[in-house]
């Protein structure tokens, strides 16, 4: 990771952290770099969430790409998949995505995307930060070289054809919940439902700017759960602020996580011949039970570091088919780049209605493991990880534990903190032993307050 982008793009506090002058400089050096550094004329997408912040950085993003002779098109109020898809097939140099994802309002941040609609490549976000930081001056652009904006909605509708092309079946007959988090997907969701013949039931879609991801969404799934029990629902799906994850709740409430839907669609797939390598993809923190259900099925499983970009790493150099998070970034690599939550709830529905089964039924034989999680601050997070002592607990936990359960420790990547992790079979277990390796941590003097 740079100084400024992260795993997930340049986020932070907008107009602290994140300013509209470090979205002009992102935008003059884009333009440049794929414009007149390549003897021709840029064209850049753009899309933004509903934050109220998102219209200045658009404008901002805007004005340093025509500076330096860019074309923007802007595609509005849209989802990251869709700039993503639309990056990708309308031969655009790169793509925007203006968003802080499930992050309160205000925080933002500005996702860059490659030709591929891939997330770009770090060497080119490096330069970016070289620009930022006064290391490079480049020319702006004059008279007829200078560039403009297009307005690109119809963007935004190819997309949503596109994922209604997705479904095999009508969804005639079945009630559908929706959570669109007061966020991107609100004005793209219930269409491709309803356009399938559902009878959709759509909460959280009055954005403010002040309200994405507020008490609603993917990050605060109970009122879903609650939404679905009450109206009599078959199945309840929530996204968050740009709609790249998707969470769903079967009929009788419950919480299906990305696990769940990595388990549910990757024995879809293997049933019919279609999982290639008999593999999927999932990050070390997946729930133990997602495992252990694999293992009863004979499907295995690639497991990487947190973070899609990851995820999606390891699906390119193996030609996995599908993989993602617990948190809901699904990708579903032969029709996104990206996490799409739109498209995973399609996917969802789609071994619904093929198998004629509830969704109840289709998540029953994964088993969630209870799970405690802590996050202790230290001085310095690889000498804390590394400690002999530290290690020699942690491997006589995982002895302990044997194969009902599972220890992991790892660094923040964003913080001055170890997270230590236990999934067993009850709490007080998991409590138990993940306090055992903190004392430890503690004892020798790794902790800061």
């Amino acid at each position: 990771m740079g100084k400024y982008f992260g795993t997930d793009g340049f986020r932070g506090e907008a107009n602290k952290n994140l300013t509209f002058e470090h979205a002009v400089q992102i935008g003059r050096f884009l333009g440049w770099y794929y414009g007149a550094n390549m003897g021709k004329k840029a064209k850049v997408v753009i899309g933004k969430d509903t934050r109220r912040s998102s219209y200045m950085f658009e404008y901002a993003l805007c004005t340093g790409l025509m500076a330096s002779g860019a074309d923007a098109y802007i595609m509005h109020v849209t989802t990251t998949p869709s700039v993503a898809y639309i990056t990708r097939i309308d031969d655009f140099d790169c793509g925007i995505m203006i968003s802080a994802s499930h992050n309160p309002f205000y925080d933002n941040g500005i996702k860059l995307l490659n030709s591929k609609g891939e997330k770009m490549e770090e060497e080119t976000l490096l330069k970016v930060e070289d620009y930022i930081d006064g290391k490079l001056e480049i020319p702006v652009a004059e008279r007829e070289q200078i560039g403009r904006t297009v307005d690109y909605v119809a963007g935004r509708n190819r997309y949503i054809g596109y994922l209604i092309s997705m479904s095999k079946y009508s969804f005639k007959g079945v009630k559908v919940g929706l959570d669109v988090a007061n966020g991107a997907a609100w004005q793209i969701a219930k269409g491709v439902f309803d356009a399938l013949g559902a009878k959709t039931y759509v909460m959280n879609d009055n954005p403010d700017g002040f309200n994405i991801n507020t008490d609603c969404g993917s990050t605060h799934i109970s009122h879903l759960q609650k939404f679905v029990v009450e109206k009599g629902l078959d199945i309840g799906f929530a996204y968050d602020g740009d709609a790249d994850r998707c969470l769903a709740v079967d009929e009788k409430g419950n919480l299906i996580t990305g696990d769940h839907i990595i388990y549910i669609y990757g024995c879809y797939m293997k049933e019919r011949g279609k999982l290639l390598n008999n593999k999927v993809v999932a990050t070390v923190m997946s729930n133990f039970g997602f495992f252990k259900a694999l293992e009863k099925v004979g499907i295995e499983c690639d497991k990487t570091k947190v973070g899609d970009k990851y995820v999606y790493e390891n699906m390119v150099n193996t030609g996995n088919r599908i993989g993602g998070e617990e948190s809901g970034h699904i990708i579903f690599s032969k029709y996104a780049t990206t996490g799409d939550g739109i498209l995973t709830s399609l996917k969802v529905m789609e071994v619904m209605l093929a198998k004629e089964k509830p969704l109840s039924e289709l998540a029953a034989p994964m088993v969630m493991y209870p799970q405690v999680l802590k996050n202790v601050r230290v001085a310095s997070k690889p000498a804390a990880k590394n400690d002999p002592d530290v290690q020699a607990e942690v491997e006589k936990v995982t002895e302990a534990l044997g194969d009902t359960g599972r220890i992991l420790l790892r660094e923040s990547g964003t913080e001055p903190v170890i997270r230590v992790m236990v999934e067993a079979g009850t709490n007080e277990e998991c409590e138990k032993y993940v306090d055992q390796v903190i004392d430890v941590i503690r004892a020798k003097g790794h902790i800061v307050s």
